[in-house]
């Protein structure tokens, strides 16, 4: 009879962080490369895409790519999941895909003009660092 060989455990594909704690870690990060009006939103329960959205304005087309560039990097390091990069190349909406968490970069006068701050508005806020704040819902 042959011993039975132990199978070492597979150390999970991506970080087990929950998308609130994922989002907390991916806010902090933005708010220390400059990120301005950074604003989270939980979207669980209204879209199948993601669970959360993260928004931030860039100060420059540069810091917007920096800012991707930077955020990729963290993810490689923190073992978050990555799908997709749009937009990088104009800088003036960039688009990533962590799966459960989507982060868009704008420049100021994209993010007035599609105006996604406004586009769910019963959404439990994650964190709101904009200037002028909204009074969340009752």
């Amino acid at each position: 009879m042959h011993p039975r060989i132990p199978i070492p455990e597979t150390p999970p594909r991506f970080s087990p962080l929950s998308t609130t704690d994922k989002v907390a870690a991916l806010a902090a990060f933005l708010r220390e490369k400059k990120a301005a009006e950074l604003l989270a939103l939980d979207l669980s329960g209204e879209l199948y895409l993601c669970e959360a959205a993260i928004l931030v304005t860039a100060s420059s087309p540069r810091h917007a790519q920096g800012l991707a560039d930077l955020l990729l990097e963290e993810c490689r390091r923190e073992n978050f999941e990555f799908l997709r990069l749009e937009g990088y190349a104009s800088a003036q909406w960039i688009l990533l895909d962590l799966n459960d968490v989507v982060v868009h970069i704008f420049q100021a006068p994209a993010r007035d003009f599609y105006r996604l701050d406004d586009l769910w508005p019963s959404v439990p806020i994650l964190a709101d660092d904009r200037e002028n704040q909204k009074d969340p819902p009752p």
